[in-house]
């Protein structure tokens, strides 16, 4: 198993597939300039696959969550779902997407195994979504998850970071529209994981703020403790139920103590945590002819070394030098 010094286990693992993306939110990329990781650097489909049956078969993984970039510009994406949910013991397989490639992949997605979808969107209004993103794509985004919903991968979460003086206001409205469309709302502080290294505490909209928004409409009770187990979102019933909307507080409630995740970037490195500033390499042992039981070794390694929490209410913390894109979500 996936075990470090502070006695949690990893058994959530979140596989970056691509760095690359084609929309350009302003709390993630630059409008250009972005350099991308050079087609060598990354995993081959086999390789990928072989490393989460590693971690599916020897190492105690039970979720798999397939992220970027945007994972739907992957050629191979289909074809890794399709062999990763042929293990033995099969896993939990999720995918967070901007949803713009849904409408056309979902029905073949869910037919690969893939069990359920997140998709970001993080306005009902067309004009915010293009200043937020650069691209003119929310109707692609709307038709995506529709398709995803209607597939089958359901349940669809919608994850929605607000931004001041931009979304700040749409909380109650995306709940709202949520429900109406049987979706799950999720919304996310925004985290020190831009590009451009432009992300400040203060002003920054926070899971206090969102929940206060929110009443203003709803009645919302707590699920408590015991019903988050290590999920990172906290989730509240809406209006006695059955709908649940979630907050993942990262920086304001951190969940580090009962964090179960290991991240895989997609050029082969092993992530502790989003904000480790540190990677192991696994590509390297790869292509180098180790065996499994190396591989996993060196896996179990780096996982030991996990550190206690993510450091951000610490003064000194830096920002990890690679991006969200580059690092998955």
């Amino acid at each position: 198993m996936l075990i470090d010094t502070y006695g949690r286990v990893a058994t959530d693992l979140r596989v970056s597939l691509t760095d690359r993306c084609n929309l350009r939110c302003t709390y993630c990329m630059p409008e250009e300039g972005l350099q991308w990781l050079a087609k060598p650097d990354l995993l081959t489909d086999d390789e990928i696959v072989r490393l989460i049956r590693i971690a599916v078969t020897d190492l105690g993984v039970t979720e798999v969550r397939f992220t970027g970039g945007e994972p739907l510009l992957r050629p191979g994406l289909v074809g890794i779902v399709e062999r990763c949910a042929a293990l033995e013991p099969r896993p939990q397989m999720s995918l967070t997407t901007n949803g713009i490639g849904l409408k056309r992949t979902a029905v073949a997605l869910e037919a690969a195994g893939l069990d359920r979808v997140n998709v970001s969107l993080d306005t009902l209004r067309p004009d915010v979504f293009k200043t937020l993103t650069r691209r003119d794509r929310h109707h692609d985004v709307i038709d995506g998850m529709a398709a995803a919903r209607d597939a089958g991968l359901t349940p669809v979460k919608v994850n929605a970071v607000l931004m001041p003086g931009l979304n700040d206001d749409e909380a109650p409205d995306l709940l709202a529209w949520a429900v109406e469309n049987d979706y799950e709302m999720r919304f996310i502080e925004q985290m020190p994981l831009d590009a451009q290294h432009g992300w400040k505490r203060d002003g920054m909209i926070t899971a206090g703020d969102i929940l206060e928004s929110l009443r203003t409409r709803f009645t919302l009770t707590s699920e408590g403790d015991d019903e988050r187990g290590s999920a990172p979102a906290e989730r509240w019933v809406v209006d006695g139920g059955p709908h649940r909307v979630g907050v993942i507080a990262s920086v304001t409630r951190p969940f580090c103590r009962a964090c179960d995740r290991t991240r895989l970037t997609a050029d082969g490195q092993v992530r502790t945590c989003l904000f480790a500033r540190e990677e192991s390499d696994l590509r390297g042992a790869l292509r180098s002819g180790a065996p499994d039981e190396e591989i996993a070794r060196l896996w179990k390694l780096a996982m030991w070394g996990k550190k206690a929490g993510s450091g951000l209410d610490d003064p000194s913390f830096l920002q990890p030098d690679r991006p969200m894109s580059a690092i998955g979500g």
